[in-house]
């Protein structure tokens, strides 16, 4: 059969602003800011005394491409459990410290790669900050400042009467002012709102009044759907004004879920090389085949698959070819019949009944390839548009 060109992908749209510039830190072997690639975090679930269940999820996590994960530290036994966990996690451990300070300083003589501390949560905090920053500093830890509009310290919700920008800000930019009259500056902020456009507007003012590293995060952002989006709008504003070094997606979901979701924010915002990608269409009166299930299959058979291939899976020939030029492998169904196309040209015409099995095979092919080619990328996040 004779190939009929339509164009080669063109090369990926370049991220939409500079990133900002910002200080860098090391937690652990990850570089946060300074330039510094968006790192994706997520938050253990299990209790962290239970040592053998939280490195399980860890694990799991790592799996999913999770670059640091957070541990939470409310009582003596998960302190005790930090300095197995910190040794044996395959990636950077942050301990989470509330109310204690004294789990502050378990966290940093257990090795964890960095501290996360919520200043509203722990009584006479400021007292103790020569403390920490000796410690951390002797011992190389960065400290993360974690200010959560559920936790705001009294003084600032009686001067702003809720938990606005301006006082989440405030609060961040106090508890810095402690650490650097200590001359500890190894510091990354979060500012976390429950309100993506508060989120975002207290994330802008931040980035204006000081050049520490920021983690963004939609805290309580709901179940997996509703987190997803508060999510993905709130970071795509910020991300795309080069606002933000490390992200977390907070969801009442599994904590790889998190990691999935952060992953695919990254990619579609040009901060991460893509992976595999299905684009489908959302099927329409015009569709001839069942396109719901034609993508569900495609993205099942290609599951696992570890180089940057974006598949198109296209109910008829309206948009299919345009598809096609921008992906690898794609198909447009129509009469019972499958086009499928290959960087951008038709290589043949299958029955509907061998269209997954004709993309599975022209996939894996097209993957041995690349992967001959060096071009093989880490753990697939795979998305249905």
């Amino acid at each position: 059969m004779t190939a009929v060109p339509l164009g080669m992908p063109e090369a990926p749209a370049p991220p939409l602003a500079e990133r900002r510039a910002s200080r860098r830190i090391q937690v652990g072997p990850v570089a946060v800011g300074g330039g510094a690639p968006v790192s994706v975090q997520s938050m253990t679930t299990t209790r962290t005394s239970d040592v053998g269940a939280t490195l399980q999820q860890i694990a799991e996590l790592t799996a999913s491409g999770c670059q640091i994960v957070r541990v939470a530290c409310p009582t003596q036994d998960d302190a005790d459990a930090l300095a197995t966990i910190a040794r044996k996690s395959q990636i950077p451990v942050i301990a989470d410290i509330h109310f204690q300070p004294k789990y502050v300083f378990a966290a940093i003589e257990a090795g964890c790669a960095a501290v996360r501390v919520n200043p509203g949560n722990i009584k006479q905090f400021d007292d103790r900050v020569k403390e920490i920053a000796r410690a951390a500093q002797d011992h190389g830890t960065p400290i993360r400042i974690g200010v959560n509009a559920g936790s705001l310290d009294r003084r600032l919700l009686r001067k702003y009467g809720r938990a606005t920008p301006e006082a989440l800000v405030e609060s961040a930019l106090w508890e810095a002012s402690l650490f650097e009259e200590h001359g500890f500056r190894d510091i990354k902020i979060s500012v976390k709102h429950n309100d993506p456009v508060v989120m975002i507007n207290a994330y802008r003012m931040l980035a204006e009044r000081c050049d520490y590293p920021l983690h963004l995060g939609v805290t309580e952002a709901g179940p997996a759907f509703q987190g997803t989006i508060k999510s993905a709008v709130a970071f795509g504003a910020l991300l795309g004004e080069g606002i933000g070094d490390t992200i977390r997606v907070s969801l009442s979901a599994p904590p790889a879920e998190e990691v999935k979701v952060g992953i695919q924010i990254l990619q579609s915002l040009g901060l991460r090389e893509r992976r595999l990608e299905i684009v489908s269409c959302p099927s329409c009166g015009r569709a001839q085949v069942d396109v719901y299930k034609l993508a569900d299959e495609v993205t099942a058979g290609l599951d696992g698959m570890e180089v940057p291939l974006r598949v198109a899976v296209m109910g008829c020939v309206v948009n299919g070819p345009g598809e096609a030029r921008e992906a690898d492998l794609g198909v447009a169904s129509g009469n019972g019949k499958g086009q499928i196309f290959v960087k951008g040209e038709v290589i043949k015409t299958v029955p509907e009944s061998k269209i997954v099995e004709t993309l599975i095979e022209e996939a894996m092919r097209i993957a041995e390839q690349m992967e001959k080619d060096g071009i093989a990328s880490g753990e697939p996040a795979v998305t249905v548009n």
